[in-house]
């Protein structure tokens, strides 16, 4: 008997459990499904026009290190079905505006694969970079 009543208090409940754990769960999402990006505008970018009809540049952050250093990324989109190769530079600018040469400033050689969306990274010389500016052009 005791047994019986066991499995009728367990049986109602898992009834409970279950009727009382019915929950509606409301969820939004973008009407597409991939998410839609738009090339930046910024004055610290510089494109040559005919790379610029190709490849967007999509994003642009800069942050401090912890050592005072100012890093930054550009996030480029290749919005033809080719590969591209260009050439990109940074230069860095102390806190008055005025141009910090040294080598690392020198072009380096990228390509980007069609469709692709890729980082481009760098951190200043030193700490006496406050700014920057990076060119990208078209290598033939």
């Amino acid at each position: 008997m005791k047994i019986a009543k066991f499995f009728l208090g367990c049986a109602v409940l898992s009834a409970l459990a279950v009727t009382g754990c019915s929950t509606t769960v409301n969820s939004v999402e973008n009407a597409q499904k991939s998410g839609q990006r738009y090339p930046v505008a910024d004055k610290r970018v510089v494109t040559d026009s005919s790379l610029n009809s190709k490849v967007y540049i999509v994003g642009l952050n800069s942050a401090t290190t912890p050592g005072g250093l100012l890093k930054v990324q550009v996030e480029l989109e290749n919005h033809t079905g080719s590969t591209q190769r260009f050439l990109y530079q940074f230069e860095w600018f102390d806190a008055n505006g005025m141009q910090i040469n040294n080598i690392v400033s020198a072009a380096i050689p990228e390509q980007i694969y069609g469709g692709e969306n890729k980082f481009i990274y760098s951190v200043s010389p030193n700490t006496n970079c406050k700014d920057f500016r990076v060119k990208f052009i078209e290598a033939d």
